[in-house]
């Protein structure tokens, strides 16, 4: 088995669901008594979401950087940023390691095409809605991605940084939620990616009428599929 790097803390909430996700689905995979063989390193959240706010991603990218290297030398094989936002700085990230990132654009897109799906709505922080660095690489991949309007960007992003984050979950935030993902059906998703990995708190497929693509979930597989592999 290969030893899966995690670079977390992005938020915290996050970082539990994908140790969670990785251990349950090794045991299922392998059953018995195995669990993933991982290396963890997670950030004090607090300090990135200062350099987001202030737009200062040259020195947040120098972090991941350091802390990339820090896994590699550590002994992982490969590498997963357990936040969509900061695949941002997946380039500056990677500089001068020589082992793989497996990037969570690259691995949702891949899934949503599996499945016969071309339209995803995206549900995100604003960084990753309105910013080209994750739209574009779902669109290399052949999707058309559907965004919400700014209003809806604005709750979507609100609740992720002061509830979801901070492990808040609410039935007023999960139907404002709902709301956001039907009007993005309405305007033609024929499937939604929850582009936060703290979204899966409040939507699944039991809230969202069309396909869902939980990308902690989508990314825990894939990573699975990869430290198996021969």
């Amino acid at each position: 088995m290969k030893t899966i790097g995690i670079l977390g803390g992005m938020s915290a909430a996050s970082t539990q669901d994908y140790y969670r996700e990785l251990c349950n689905r090794t045991r299922e995979i392998k059953g018995g008594l195995h669990s993933p063989e991982l290396l963890i390193r997670s950030l004090d959240f607090a300090t990135i979401e200062g350099l987001q706010m202030a737009g200062n991603w040259a020195q947040a990218g120098e972090i991941l950087n350091r802390e990339a290297k820090a896994l590699q030398r550590g002994g992982a094989d490969f590498i997963i940023l357990a936040t969509n936002t900061m695949h941002k700085l997946a380039d500056q990230m990677m500089q001068g390691l020589s082992i793989p990132l497996l990037h969570i654009a690259d691995a949702t897109a891949a899934l949503i095409q599996q499945q016969g799906l071309r339209s995803p709505g995206l549900m995100a922080t604003a960084f990753t809605m309105e910013q080209s660095f994750y739209t574009e690489r779902l669109e290399v991949a052949g999707l058309t991605p559907i965004i919400p309007e700014a209003p809806d960007r604005a709750e979507t992003h609100r609740i992720i940084y002061e509830e979801l984050c901070c492990d808040i979950v609410s039935t007023k935030s999960e139907a404002i939620y709902a709301d956001i993902a039907q009007r993005l059906v309405e305007c033609g998703a024929d499937c939604l990616i929850l582009g936060c990995t703290e979204v899966g708190m409040l939507l699944n497929q039991g809230n969202v009428p069309v396909p869902v693509f939980d990308t902690t979930l989508v990314h825990c597989d894939a990573a699975l599929t990869l430290a198996l592999s021969d």
